[in-house]
């Protein structure tokens, strides 16, 4: 998997994961491979540490 890979995955799975936690009315629908729409608030440090995470060898 490449880096550009690593990075959309992981913030596709933190925007889920701030969706379903209800987080700021979030909501988020990923239906093409490289298109998502958000509608809502995005915690910004928890994403950005999702991303740094997934660089770094995390889950």
């Amino acid at each position: 998997m490449n880096i550009e890979d690593q990075v959309r995955k992981a913030i596709i799975a933190e925007l889920k994961r701030q969706s379903e936690a209800n987080e700021q009315g979030l909501r988020v629908r990923a239906s093409e491979a490289e298109m998502i729409t958000i509608e809502g608030r995005v915690n910004l440090d928890e994403l950005t540490m999702a991303v740094v995470g997934s660089l770094a060898g995390g889950p």
